[in-house]
């Protein structure tokens, strides 16, 4: 059941088939990226046809693996050199690299196998928010004069607002006139009340106050 249906020469029948289960998978390997993550449409149609390209790579060499993956991975990494991925994209790069070399030298089953595999643990993992962050945790910068002192100034508010809180950074803009503090928050909800802010900005002469999620701009 797992085993090659390519012989010891590529058919066409044989090659059909490996060619179509390279795209179905490699489509359906770009929809599980796609499932509650931001992808591009130029990566996600890249990721759409990656098996196949690999699988004629593959084929192309005559079964010298060696030689094939290291065309394919050359191949795969090209997107890589104008734009930073995260670690999950290299990932579903990679899910897709596996498939075309297993559909590559004929093992079409033992293809749909692993990816089913991989695609349900990684869709699972994904709703579970696994290694996620908390949804109430947010990055929070306020901008007060340099004539206030920042140590313990919202220490009440924070004790009544948020669960928990640290201050991560402290720098001088406007040429020295004004701090800008930089607090990690756990909101004891996900949403911001806005009595919060408004006694934040009674505390800090109505200057500038951002408050946003942590960005997940993961690079490798």
């Amino acid at each position: 059941m797992l085993n090659s249906i390519i012989g010891t020469q590529i058919t066409l029948s044989a090659f059909l088939i490996c060619t179509a289960v390279s795209l179905v998978l490699g489509v359906a390997t770009a929809l599980v990226s796609m499932f509650r993550s931001k992808c591009t449409q130029s990566f996600a149609i890249t990721l759409a046809i990656l098996p196949a390209v690999v699988q004629i790579v593959i084929m192309l060499v005559n079964g010298n693996v060696g030689a094939g993956v290291a065309v394919a991975g050359a191949f795969s990494l090209v997107r890589f050199r104008s734009a930073p991925g995260t670690a999950r994209e290299i990932g579903v790069i990679f899910l897709a690299m596996a498939i075309g070399l297993a559909t590559g030298m004929g093992y079409v089953v033992l293809a749909a196998v692993f990816f089913l595999v991989v695609a349900g643990l990684l869709v699972l993992l994904t709703a579970l928010n696994f290694g996620g962050k908390d949804p109430s945790e947010r990055i929070l910068r306020i901008t007060i004069p340099e004539n206030l002192d920042y140590d313990g100034l919202f220490d009440d508010l924070f004790a009544r607002y948020a669960r928990s809180f640290t201050l991560e950074k402290v720098k001088t803009t406007n040429m020295g006139t004004l701090y800008e503090l930089q607090y990690r928050i756990v909101l004891r909800n996900s949403r911001i009340p806005k009595t919060f802010f408004d006694e934040l900005r009674c505390r800090n002469g109505n200057l500038n106050i951002v408050c946003s999620r942590e960005s997940s701009g993961e690079t490798l």
